[in-house]
């Protein structure tokens, strides 16, 4: 831990304890030097750590004040299981994404982080600089499963997360709806019964809808965010044969799964055999030190294949993503070729120079901050500005 870190995690315990009071000032940055015994800018760097995550704020010539901190209301719970035997909601679906193409409004339900956030620039940059090189890239070499070098690369990842992870599991897809969508394929038919969670991304009722599946629903639970009595409920009653789910930085609620319950669910996927899609596309967006595990780690059977994308944290426009497809890697090369073909090579290439050479995680921290700040200004803003009939509930995930 860095001395800033340190020094930032002794404020934040002052103030989560209640020591340091709302708009209480904190030491002048010179007497904070004199009191840790860290430099200036050690003491700037902690100071800067905890007004981006909202703990602290500052006014010009006054210093830095104790923000007012946020008080998690609990939510009610509630448990109601659904079956939809027959989807229709492409129509709906098309209509939404064509009206916020106008300028006059504002898309509050964007999957994605605001652009001058990531990282496109750069990679537009490497790509420019690769084409100008004039290198005379190999296309066979971006068919699938995709470019080998930027799958050691997201393997070297995984195992970072204590997954061993074969280069070879992994196919590069045209971004992570992509990924999503092919394995779906890959493991279910039209009659099938797939289980999603209630609030969850539309891209599964679309798919779905296409592969003519059945849909149980489960409710959300408001403390823990997935319900596992309704899950094992369900699975007891009806013939799963597959789940879509999303359980770390869920959209559109935000909430992230313990590792407890998610040792237990996969648990019952593998006492059950029922495959799991696993939407991990905001894996990178996690608030505090520790990164959430993923389904994939608690895997035993290669019932889990985990999707996730660069697009949240590199930039939308780019589509690449990718599924650690395991046993179901020849079948999802054989859709993908029946389908989009492949990623683009020259993009896959960029990709493999920037994850090498140019700070990915540096910029995943930068991100990360930028988000919980903004996350906290917004709710702040919230607070000032809707009526008192509003109740805001806050996911400190």
């Amino acid at each position: 831990m860095y001395k800033s870190e340190q020094l930032a995690h002794s404020i934040r315990q002052l103030i989560e304890s209640g020591t340091l009071n709302a708009h209480e000032k904190l030491p002048s940055l010179r007497d904070q030097v004199q009191r840790s015994g860290f430099s200036l800018m050690t003491v700037m760097n902690a100071y800067q750590e905890l007004e981006s995550q909202g703990l602290i704020y500052s006014k010009e010539k006054s210093g830095y004040f104790v923000a007012e901190q946020i008080a998690l209301k609990p939510l009610e719970q509630y448990s109601v299981v659904s079956l939809n035997s027959k989807i229709e909601i492409n129509s709906l679906v098309f209509k939404y994404l064509k009206s916020i193409q106008h300028e006059s409004v504002v898309p509050f339900g964007s999957a994605f982080p605001d652009s001058q956030l990531l990282a496109a620039p750069k990679l537009i940059q490497i790509m420019g600089q690769l084409a100008r090189q004039r290198q005379s890239y190999d296309q066979t070499a971006s068919l699938p499963p995709g470019n080998l070098a930027l799958r050691k690369l997201i393997a070297q990842r995984y195992c970072m997360q204590g997954i061993q992870t074969d280069p070879d599991d992994i196919v590069i897809t045209s971004g992570g709806l992509d990924a999503l969508n092919l394995s779906l394929q890959a493991v279910a038919k039209p009659g099938d019964y797939i289980l999603l969670q209630q609030t969850v991304f539309y891209g599964a009722w679309q798919a779905a809808e296409r592969l003519g599946l059945k849909v149980i629903t489960i409710p959300e639970h408001p403390q823990h965010g997935f319900d596992l009595e309704a899950f094992e409920q369900v699975i007891h009653t009806y013939p799963i044969k597959v789940c879509w789910l999303m359980l770390n930085s869920h959209n559109p609620i935000g909430f992230t799964v313990s590792d407890e319950i998610k040792y237990k669910i996969a648990k019952l996927l593998h006492e059950h055999q029922i495959y799991l899609i696993e939407d991990d596309v905001y894996e990178e967006l996690y608030y505090g030190g520790q990164k959430p595990l993923s389904m994939k780690y608690f895997d035993q059977q290669n019932l889990v294949l985990h999707c996730s994308s660069f697009s949240k944290t590199l930039g939308a426009g780019f589509r690449v993503g990718w599924v650690y497809a395991g046993k179901f890697s020849d079948h999802i090369q054989h859709l993908q070729l029946m389908s989009t073909i492949s990623v683009n090579a020259l993009i896959q290439n960029a990709l493999v120079e920037f994850l090498s050479h140019h700070h990915y995680e540096k910029h995943l921290r930068t991100l990360r901050l930028s988000l919980e700040r903004y996350k906290k200004h917004f709710y702040h803003y919230l607070k000032q500005h809707l009526p008192a009939t509003c109740e805001i509930y806050y996911y400190p995930s």
